[in-house]
């Protein structure tokens, strides 16, 4: 779940679940990204809100971690009261069963020149 001052994230081990909360500016995402790594985590899903997601998809293919950004409209409710939290273990749990389905997701080449376009349409 992502919001302008914080990330929650939810890992699943054959503990259980581990959440954390990480603010959004590049030395906490990184935080992130490392904790992803210490637990050897091979797949992440993220919802695509805003525009939030795009640094982490930059981190996590710098690792070549598999990501996917998933539309929240394409995803069943959580069931009860809607949470942080509850965002990132219904995410988590859904990922793990293979129920969601990726949005399209161009590669770092192509996002970086579409930002070049939509900058030099700005200037025109």
């Amino acid at each position: 779940m992502f919001h302008k001052k914080s990330i929650t994230a939810c890992i699943v081990t054959p503990e259980g679940k581990e959440i954390r909360t990480f603010r959004t500016h590049t030395v906490f995402l990184l935080d992130l990204i490392d904790w992803i790594k210490e637990h050897r985590c091979t797949h992440v899903a993220m919802e695509s809100t805003g525009v939030f997601w795009k640094p982490i998809v930059n981190l996590l293919e710098a690792e070549q971690i598999e990501f996917l950004v998933v539309n929240a409209q394409h995803m069943k409710a959580v069931p009860g009261r809607k949470t942080d939290v509850k965002d990132a273990e219904w995410i988590a749990d859904l990922l793990r069963h293979g129920l969601l389905t990726a949005s399209f997701i161009p590669d770092r080449n192509q996002r970086e020149l579409r930002e070049l376009v939509r900058y030099r349409r700005s200037l025109i």
